[in-house]
């Protein structure tokens, strides 16, 4: 009942379920931004609101509907304190009361302006030597031309030292400190928890928000899942039935290779894909978290726990197309595991999309970081240049590669359990094992090892949002 009468104050009934979109792209006018910005606002039930040039970048039209959202605020009871930059004479006199200063910060009237601004110039028309206001002249321009340094030269007065020994200044300090001294029997104002809502109810509300930002935002989750259906008939198309050929080690290769190719072209299409929606989010959640709404690790939850869902539908589109195109054994078990570690690879090269927008203040900054070590796990994924092969003061580097383990993984779930001979008599899992150190009992921690890098990644980004702020002002 509170929204729908804050809706309805600052007139946003017919924006209703409209998407707000990007600034200069698509979505509401900067008009309605600015009134939608009010209403989140007013939905704490504030006593006071600060706004700073609540009009400026706005056309007449627009200016006179963004101070009639004021007005209408201010009628409510709030008391609303803005910063204006050249406003016409209808928004001016729409105030209450101003708080002049001249250059350096100096105060040279506090005070009501009056109907039609008369106490304003009454206050100033007193000063001897200050000219006039012409008739349908605005008073704000005419305050700010008869108040310059270079008016105060030719008068010879300092209107700041006017102020102070005015009447005006007298009542204002006693004003203040009348209502400095709280009244009797009263207790200061105390908050149990920094936040309205507990923990969980902030986890589950994050969740829902981010569940509708999702699902309005068809050209990042509906074209990744079409991208991805597509890329998976591409590759099956290409790789057709070499899954069943094991029969020379050029086959095998060929096989290990498709596998290797779909997760990680996909897996690099995931991060590139989900930077820039998280770098909008987070512009949102440092706003939202400054009103207090919630905290840094409700909306991380919120973030990473929505593409859960988006991500398994991914996988199984690929999976089930890439699976049965290529011709892989058909078991349970293989299949599962397939789309096992295809999922969780999709879904760490996701979060670690993530995590490089947490830890960078923009963007093209995390994109540059991501893109580095996406060569380095390429290189080290054991696929062009197998464990056996790589020196040993880099071995290390082999182990830290979540490529590794997911390469490690499908290859060893598809050929690691089969004894059936090639071509030149040797068995298929001894060759697996031989050439790129894969043995089918390592397949539990290699599957641990994997879900770690996934929940790492989203750890650190949650963290990062958490301890990290970029932003600028």
């Amino acid at each position: 009942m509170f929204v729908e009468e804050v809706m309805e104050l600052v007139e946003l009934n017919p924006l209703r379920d409209s998407i707000v979109g990007l600034p200069g792209v698509n979505g509401l006018s900067t008009e309605q931004r600015k009134r939608l910005t009010i209403a989140v606002e007013l939905v704490a039930n504030p006593s006071i609101i600060f706004m700073d040039e609540p009009t400026s970048g706005l056309d007449a039209r627009a200016a006179a509907i963004v101070m009639r959202t004021v007005r209408n605020t201010v009628n409510t009871g709030r008391t609303v304190v803005c910063t204006i930059h050249q406003p016409s004479i209808d928004i001016f006199e729409a105030f209450d009361e101003l708080f002049l200063l001249k250059r350096g910060g100096e105060e040279i009237y506090a005070g009501p302006l009056g109907h039609n601004s008369s106490e304003l110039i009454e206050y100033f028309e007193a000063v001897p030597g200050v000219p006039k206001i012409k008739d349908g002249y605005n008073p704000a321009t005419w305050m700010l031309e008869v108040t310059t340094g270079a008016q105060e030269e030719a008068l010879g007065v300092d209107f700041s030292q006017l102020y102070k020994n005015s009447d005006l200044y007298k009542r204002n300090k006693t004003l203040i400190r009348d209502l400095s001294v709280p009244p009797p029997e009263s207790s200061d104002l105390y908050f149990p928890t920094q936040y309205s809502q507990p923990f969980f109810t902030q986890c589950i509300a994050c969740l829902w928000k981010q569940n509708l930002s999702y699902w309005r935002n068809p050209s990042y989750t509906a074209v990744r899942f079409f991208f991805t259906l597509i890329c998976g008939l591409l590759l099956g198309s290409i790789f057709w039935q070499l899954g069943r050929k094991t029969k020379t080690q050029v086959d095998l290769l060929n096989s290990m290779g498709s596998m290797y190719i779909a997760t990680l072209f996909l897996g690099i299409q995931n991060t590139t894909t989900v930077m820039p929606v998280v770098s909008v989010e987070r512009t949102v959640f440092y706003r939202e978290r400054a009103a207090g709404m919630y905290a840094a690790l409700p909306y991380a939850f919120g973030q990473t726990v929505i593409e859960l869902p988006y991500v398994l539908a991914q996988a199984l589109a690929y999976g089930v197309a890439v699976y049965a195109m290529i011709g892989f054994e058909w078991t349970v078990a293989k299949f599962l595991w397939c789309l096992y570690f295809s999922y969780l690879t999709f879904l760490y090269f996701t979060f670690y999309g993530m995590m490089c927008v947490g830890v960078t203040p923009n963007y093209q900054v995390a994109s540059i970081i991501s893109s580095a070590f996406f060569g380095l796990w390429n290189l080290f994924s054991g696929f062009l240049i197998a464990r056996p092969q790589i020196p040993g003061w880099w071995i290390w580097y082999y182990w830290l590669s979540p490529m590794a383990w997911t390469l490690y993984g499908l290859v060893v779930s598809q050929y690691g359990d089969i004894t059936s001979q090639m071509d030149d008599g040797v068995i298929v899992k001894d060759y697996v094992n031989s050439y790129f150190g894969f043995k089918h009992d390592f397949l539990p921690v290699v599957a641990v090892v994997t879900l770690g890098f996934t929940v790492l990644f989203a750890f650190l980004f949650g963290f990062s949002i958490q301890k990290l702020n970029f932003q600028k002002r």
